[in-house]
């Protein structure tokens, strides 16, 4: 066994016992190793932000919290290439970073017969673009993180006439239009709802304000000619 695959299948080992603690002496005579390389291994997985966690004496030893991890998602070639497919026809929207980290843990997690394949069969996927792409912004971090966190957003924004104005926005939703991604919110110095072109923001910062809880049905009236849809999980 590779340690890749050590690795995956001590975090699994560990989930199948909990709450019991496992010794390093009984995963080392598991996996045929020294009760040294389990305690490197398990700092790796540690590291990487695996909450194990572990007890010292005679009757101590490593544990995971099951309610913090996940049962292994059995994607199949064929899944994996779908999402993978999806993703890049909107990669620069909200949250690309982590659609492109999500899809290599989906890799990661999968057998090695089946990385092969899904690879195999993506190189049988082409997305056709034009010569020259049209010119794509992607959403800062920090709004991401502004809407994540429900904190309010300082902004310095120009307007389709360029105006330049500051001011404070409490986010609602990303949305997608024609002309790029939107962040709707609710303005604080107009005491409405608006609009921000993504690309038109010249500065954010988040503030620590938390946001008032606005559910986007209750502001869809402030919006002229609006038509959303969010996406199905």
């Amino acid at each position: 066994m590779n340690r890749t695959d050590r690795l995956y299948a001590l975090v699994e080992e560990l989930r199948a016992c909990a709450p019991r603690r496992r010794s390093a002496r009984e995963l080392a005579s598991l996996y045929e190793v020294s009760a040294r390389t389990i305690e490197r291994d398990i700092g790796a997985l540690q590291q990487a932000g695996v909450p194990i966690y572990a007890d010292a004496g005679r009757f101590g030893g490593y544990t995971v919290d099951k309610s913090l991890t996940l049962p292994p998602l059995n994607f199949s070639p064929v899944e994996a290439v779908a999402l993978a497919v999806a993703l890049r026809q909107v990669n620069v929207g909200p949250f690309g970073g982590a659609a492109r980290s999500a899809v290599q843990k989906i890799v990661a997690a999968m057998s090695e017969p089946n990385v092969i394949a899904a690879r195999d069969l993506a190189g049988r996927v082409r997305l056709l673009e034009p010569a020259r792409a049209p010119q794509t912004i992607p959403v800062p971090s920090v709004i991401e993180q502004a809407i994540i966190a429900r904190r309010v957003l300082w902004i310095c924004y120009v307007d389709r006439d360029g105006n330049r104005t500051q001011r404070d926005v409490e986010p609602i939703v990303f949305m997608a239009g024609p002309s790029g991604w939107y962040l709707v919110g609710w303005c604080r110095v107009r005491d409405a709802a608006r609009c921000f072109r993504v690309d038109r923001i010249q500065q954010a910062e988040v503030t620590d304000v938390t946001a008032a809880p606005r559910a986007f049905e209750e502001i869809v009236p402030c919006i002229p000619d609006l038509v959303a849809r969010t996406p199905v999980l």
